[in-house]
């Protein structure tokens, strides 16, 4: 006999959707099996077998986030096939920072209703972040809480856990003064400082699609931009040249981000005329009235990943980026001081 509840339906909760829903993500799934994958989805667990073959003291790294309220952004635009970009972004992004490979990925998706479709599209954004990682999409959750979320509306978060041998863990022991920032420019807000965002824009379904001339696109197309994957570019690179330091953009911006890549008595000193001038953060700052501390405490200015390589390096680390089609650029320097950032 097949799973159904007339009484659960009753309740707002549709097993058979939850069912097709999982039928329609299965080819988004298969899309970024790798190997090491042993198991499809349904089980209830997902299973991989690493290979360490090469590694002499292999050490799992785990990171997890979710995609906050840019969500509100999905809802508004009726677009969901890209904020699961957004929540791989956001952990693959992380592990890399420790010099780990992302090994495969679970997310987690909260419904307040169960629309088969709408989840599919949810899913292939998930699976898109995963190729672009080069990890596996090996299993997740749908939950279906009506009475907790609008019918409308959802959260999305997950997982992702990689692997790097310990002796190339970064942990910044090895950054000195004199070493070059190198800055990996973002594709925009990617996924943090929307509570903000929204706030400043006073967003509502009239003025979301209303074309922006100096974005050269709608409000909405911009904001729901996804968050840009660094994983491959950024191994790729440490193949090739000495990585001292990774530091993740996100949330909290450079004054809190960049400092997690340093040890005690080491500062970035940032040159803001060499960042990118991205029309965005120039028109939130202006209508929001944002002073320039809080714009670079809240967003990533244009620089998604700030790596630490020699000074001598950094012409190399620069072209190697742009080889693997990244617009890159020396940002600043590592000098002596105790105040983490500082910006001139």
């Amino acid at each position: 006999m097949k799973s159904f509840s007339e009484s659960y339906r009753a309740a707002g909760v549709d097993v058979t959707a939850g069912y097709r829903a999982v039928e329609l993500m299965k080819r988004h799934v298969e899309r970024t099996r790798v190997p090491g994958v042993v198991s499809g989805i349904g089980g209830f667990g997902g299973l991989f077998q690493p290979d360490f073959s090469g590694m002499k003291n292999p050490v799992l790294v785990s990171g997890t986030d979710g995609v906050g309220t840019k969500l509100k952004i999905a809802f508004l635009m009726g677009r969901h096939d890209t904020v699961g970009i957004d929540c791989v972004a956001m952990c693959v992004n992380d592990v890399v920072c420790c010099g780990a490979k992302p090994l495969f990925f679970l997310d987690y998706l909260a419904v307040g209703k169960n629309h088969p479709e709408a989840i599919e599209k949810i899913v292939s954004g998930v699976a898109d972040g995963c190729v672009q990682a080069g990890c596996a999409l090996i299993g997740g959750e749908t939950a279906e809480m009506p009475g907790f979320y609008p019918s409308d509306e959802y959260d999305l978060a997950g997982f992702s856990v990689g692997v790097v041998d310990r002796e190339k863990i970064l942990d910044g022991s090895r950054v000195a003064p004199g070493d070059a920032l190198v800055g990996l420019w973002s594709s925009g807000l990617h996924s943090n400082g929307f509570s903000l965002v929204r706030k400043v824009f006073n967003l509502s379904e009239r003025n979301i699609n209303m074309r922006i001339g100096e974005l050269g696109k709608t409000l909405g197309e911009e904001l729901l931009t996804p968050t840009k994957i660094y994983v491959k570019p950024v191994l790729s690179l440490m193949d090739k040249l000495p990585v001292k330091a990774v530091s993740h953009i996100t949330g909290g911006g450079f004054y809190e981000n960049i400092p997690r890549m340093l040890r005690p008595g080491i500062t970035a000193k940032i040159e803001k005329a060499s960042l990118p001038k991205m029309p965005i953060f120039t028109l939130l700052q202006h209508q929001g009235s944002i002073s320039d501390h809080d714009m670079f405490n809240t967003f990533n200015m244009g620089i998604g990943m700030c790596l630490v390589v020699a000074a001598e390096d950094a012409g190399r680390a620069v072209e190697e980026m742009e080889n693997a089609g990244e617009r890159a650029s020396v940002i600043g320097e590592i000098v002596s001081g105790e105040e983490g950032v500082v910006l001139c």
